[in-house]
């Protein structure tokens, strides 16, 4: 619908065009669009509300003394908004599978009304709601953090430009296409049958690229001589080099079984018909080896000729060479260095359908689950560290927990999630939850013949977002800073990783950790009445101190406490992160 301009004034008139050409700037190159036509509610929650989180200790679940995973159930934009305080630059990779924007009835919600194919702004909306998550997200990977985003072909292009927007360009890993299904005849033109990861750092310069591989597939390597196993499929001539970037040294004939010579094709040939013997390229289309002369002569041991009728490659008469020529890659070689991942994904291990029938083994329904071994096989190439910490706040179904746990069982590791999703149909508590559960504490496999599953072990922390009402976020008064110091326990607890509460009164709060080394105490109170009394309480151990305060709190007044407490401000910091967040969102809809 066109807009009524007719009632504006000349500087109102001003000021839209000034921000139209902003938003419009012909030297930039981005995505725009309609921006907060009907606002978000749970983001305007925000202005209005602090969130925070209660911790659901019924549903706690542990078996071993490893570290807690958690769990919070809640609307994803308070959680991560939560998240910013507590794992702000400690996550180190971000799987999530959000709405994929198809218009199908039931899909997603926007301020609680389902979005269908009939509404107009549904790409906005969608942007609208994937940019803020998104924000609040990038602030919580480590500088080496990766994201990895499912997504449809109804929004991958708008995804990857606002990623790029986010995340700068320079920052793209890649675009993997993967066969999530069997073709069908459901499309109108093209049978669907794939859908994408789009992937981004945090800072690609900090990756470093030898962490960064898939496993050598060792059913490849079937061929065997002196120095072991080999695969020879890997060309010595790639049409793709470009032979004017100073590859002067690799144009030159190769000796053959037969005693010919072969050369990548081209319009001038060396002068002496002879083994090595090279040539400069005068044009592109003189096209060269991957490897220089020098290197041939110490390395043709490791060449395989295989004959064949479509060879690329040229004979020393300027005639189609009977031999095309492949490197041998050593088995040996290969493992621990792997090779470089491929941006598409091909097998039925990846196919939609093998994530909802395993549900299935596990008495739940939920048709739109991912397969864990892409999720499985995006952690396996990153190579995150041993004790990373993996965050999905578009949960669904839980996979994303379950292959965590099961990379850790497969590699004896450490790695932790972070799960969020809302109750929508309740997905939290009847299938997510439920689901998490059955794989830490073992289950009985519904098939055809009943089957007891071990669990595999692990402990898991539940959570319920929370709002604390305040007038405004910008003018919050001291009534309201007490009630957040005393709420914020168990946002501190996850902070610090001492989920264990020791005590609780009206004056201060005791956490530690699993193997009682370190502890957290917060004192709720200005008045130090009790706090010599708390003191006592964590005497001797390694401990977070979280002090209140109506301002800012000068640490050097407890240096006497000794170098085994650590002394933080509450709640100022919490507020400031919030107030950061507000700010950032309102000065983006300006």
């Amino acid at each position: 619908m066109a807009k009524n301009y007719s009632k504006l004034t000349k500087e109102e008139l001003l000021k839209l065009v000034e921000k139209q050409d902003a938003e419009l700037d012909l030297k930039s190159y981005g995505i725009v669009w309609d921006r907060e036509r009907e606002p978000e509610q749970v983001v305007l929650d925000c202005e209005n509300n602090l969130p925070i989180l209660k911790r659901i200790v019924k549903k706690e679940i542990e078996t071993n003394e490893s570290d807690d995973n958690i769990f919070i159930e809640g609307d994803n934009y308070h959680a991560l908004t939560v998240l910013n305080y507590t794992h702000k630059g400690k996550i180190d990779l971000i799987y999530i599978d959000p709405p994929y924007n198809t218009g199908k009835k039931d899909e997603w919600k926007y301020n609680d009304k389902f979005i269908d194919e009939n509404d107009s702004y549904k790409h906005a909306k969608w942007l609208n709601m994937m940019e803020k998550r998104i924000e609040l997200s990038k602030n919580l990977l480590k500088e080496d953090g990766v994201i990895f985003i499912s997504i449809g072909e109804q929004e991958v292009s708008n995804l990857n430009l606002l990623c790029s927007k986010i995340f700068r360009p320079q920052n793209f890993l890649t675009l993997i296409s993967r066969i999530s299904k069997t073709a069908s005849d459901k499309g109108n033109h093209f049978a669907p049958s794939c859908d994408y990861v789009v992937c981004y750092a945090k800072n690609k310069a900090n990756i470093d690229t030898n962490n960064f591989y898939d496993e050598v597939n060792e059913e490849l390597y079937r061929k065997e001589d002196e120095n072991g196993k080999y695969r020879d499929d890997i060309a010595l001539y790639q049409s793709a080099l470009d032979p004017m970037r100073g590859c002067t040294n690799q144009r030159y004939y190769i000796l053959c079984p037969d005693n010919s010579l072969v050369i990548p094709p081209g319009n001038v040939f060396p002068k002496d018909k002879k083994e090595a013997s090279k040539i400069k390229p005068e044009t592109k289309e003189d096209k060269v080896w991957r490897w220089t002369a020098e290197t041939y002569l110490k390395q043709k041991h490791l060449l395989v000729f295989k004959q064949t009728k479509t060879s690329p490659l040229l004979d020393q008469n300027g005639k189609q060479a009977k031999y095309n020529i492949y490197t041998k890659s050593y088995l040996e070689e290969r493992k621990g260095k792997g090779v470089k991942p491929r941006n598409f994904l091909i097998g039925k291990q990846f196919l939609n359908r093998r994530g909802a029938d395993y549900l299935k083994t596990l008495g739940l329904d939920f048709p739109y689950s991912k397969p864990k071994e892409l999720i499985d096989h995006l952690m396996k190439i990153s190579h995150i560290p041993q004790n990373a910490i993996v965050l999905d706040f578009f949960a669904g179904s839980g996979t994303t927990g379950e292959a965590v746990l099961d990379l850790n069982n497969e590699e004896k590791t450490k790695r932790k999630f972070i799960l969020c999703t809302n109750n929508e149909g309740g997905i939290a508590e009847e299938v997510c939850y439920p689901r998490i559960k059955k794989i830490i504490k073992g289950y009985t496999k519904k098939s055809k013949k009943s089957e007891k599953i071990k669990g595999l072990g692990g402990n898991l922390q539940y959570f319920r977002t929370d709002l604390i009402p305040v007038k405004r976020i910008d003018n919050i008064n001291d009534k309201q800073r007490r009630k957040l110091t005393e709420k914020a326990g168990q946002m501190i607890a996850i902070k610090e990783n001492t989920f264990e509460e020791v005590e609780i009164c009206e004056w201060y709060q005791i956490f530690e950790n699993k193997d009682k080394t370190m502890k957290t105490a917060i004192y709720f109170r200005e008045d130090t009445d009790k706090f010599d009394e708390l003191l006592k309480k964590i005497k001797n151990k390694k401990t977070v101190l979280y002090i209140f305060s109506y301002g800012i709190l000068d640490k050097k007044l407890f240096t006497y406490l000794g170098k085994n407490i650590v002394v933080e401000d509450i709640p100022e910091p919490i507020i400031d992160i919030y107030k950061e967040i507000n700010l950032t969102l309102k000065d983006k809809l300006k």
